[in-house]
């Protein structure tokens, strides 16, 4: 029986990975939950689970969780403290999909484990990318990429001949503007860039598609992960988003990953590696499909693309700048302080105001972290002054 711990198990990867435990109640043993704020959902999934121990980050919500798991015999708890704890708890396999920079400490208490950790959590990477490579060699860890990309990715490289590679491709879909003007970007409302064509995902997410942000954040990740310079990852915009990665090899082999686009499948790779196991995802019909499409991204309407380039090209802190400053400006977007084309703007005034800033430890991640949403949050004001 395979030990098992979910950080971020209320949100929408944490949910799938919910969902594949439930159809194998046989095969795992939870050892914790962690949640942000939804109490009602981390209690039902903890009964469900027969977790022993559910976490919520907000202390406002423990009350409710408590009460709603008393006399389960199920412990918990709340507070960054405590989801750092359960983090830290020993087990085979850790899904580490807590959002954001909030995700850095837990998921590094989870390699510390030595275990394997399946990283949902793109922002860790990118932001304290040396510090978590680092602690992975040192405690002999297994980082396994959830993202689809990444996965198609390292399915793409499982027989190993990484020195054999000359470049690899993310897929885009595009997200909900991928044809439309400069002029309806700018005028566009978090409704419209919530409303993914293909993808059912999480807010912050969803917005990022939609800046094409995350696909930044995903070549620094990527870059991170494969040991690969920015030059040799390519991103190709896909809007049917059936082939998530490919690898191109030196004999001039395309190997690619193909799949529904459906979260549950690199999950289950995760969750099973080496091995597989089955899941209810819907089956491919090439044939219904009919035709896959590609092309080159538009990067004067997605500048966050040359943006993230730019922050790894620049190496240091300036990965953790533009992610912290992105997570600002998303907020501010959603909160309708700032327009939709000041998120990208918002990053890169960031990185132009803060500078090259060293991230060799986990301290100085955390301060720079701090600083850069200081002054992207001042950035944030300051434009929503001007648009009014």
């Amino acid at each position: 029986m395979k030990t098992v711990s979910i950080l971020g198990s209320t949100g929408s990867v944490g949910t799938q990975t919910i969902d594949l435990l439930a159809a194998a109640p046989e095969s795992y043993r939870v050892r914790a939950l962690v949640g942000g704020r939804n109490a009602r959902l981390l209690a039902e999934q903890a009964v469900a689970l027969r977790a022993e121990w559910a976490v919520i980050s907000d202390a406002s919500c423990h009350a409710e969780l408590a009460a709603a798991l008393a006399g389960t015999g199920i412990a918990t708890d709340c507070g960054e403290a405590a989801v750092v704890a359960a983090a830290a708890l020993p087990v085979d396999w850790t899904m580490a999909a807590i959002t954001g920079a909030a995700g850095l400490k837990p998921t590094l208490a989870a390699i510390r484990n030595g275990g394997a950790v399946a990283l949902a959590n793109k922002e860790a990477l990118v932001c304290a990318g040396e510090v978590m490579l680092e602690a992975v060699e040192a405690h002999g860890a297994t980082l396994l990429p959830v993202d689809s990309e990444h996965n198609a990715i390292f399915q793409a490289m499982a027989d190993g001949n990484h020195g054999a590679v000359e470049r690899i491709a993310l897929t885009a879909s595009g997200g909900p503007f991928r044809t439309a003007s400069l002029d309806d970007m700018a005028r566009a409302l978090p409704e419209a860039a919530l409303r993914h064509p293909v993808w059912s995902m999480g807010a912050k997410i969803s917005i990022d598609s939609a800046t094409m942000m995350n696909k930044g954040l995903e070549v620094i990740e990527a870059a991170r992960l494969f040991g690969l310079p920015s030059e040799s990852i390519e991103v190709l915009v896909h809007p049917q988003s059936v082939v998530h990665g490919l690898v191109y090899y030196a004999d001039g082999s395309v190997l690619a990953q193909l799949g529904s686009p459906d979260m549950r499948v690199p999950i289950a790779h995760t969750l099973a590696w080496p091995a597989r196991i089955a899941t209810h995802a819907r089956r491919l019909d090439l044939a219904a499909i009919g035709r896959l499409e590609f092309g080159a991204p538009d990067l004067a309407r997605f500048p966050a693309l040359r943006l993230a380039r730019e922050a790894l090209q620049a190496g240091g802190g300036a990965p953790t700048i533009f992610s912290a400053a992105n997570e600002v400006a998303v907020a501010g977007f959603l909160a309708g302080q700032i327009g939709f084309l000041d998120i990208a703007a918002l990053v890169e005034e960031a990185l132009a105001s803060i500078g090259p800033q060293p991230a060799d430890s986990l301290d100085a991640v955390l301060e720079l972290d701090g600083w850069a949403r200081r002054v992207g949050g001042q950035i944030c004001v300051a434009k929503g002054r001007s648009a009014a």
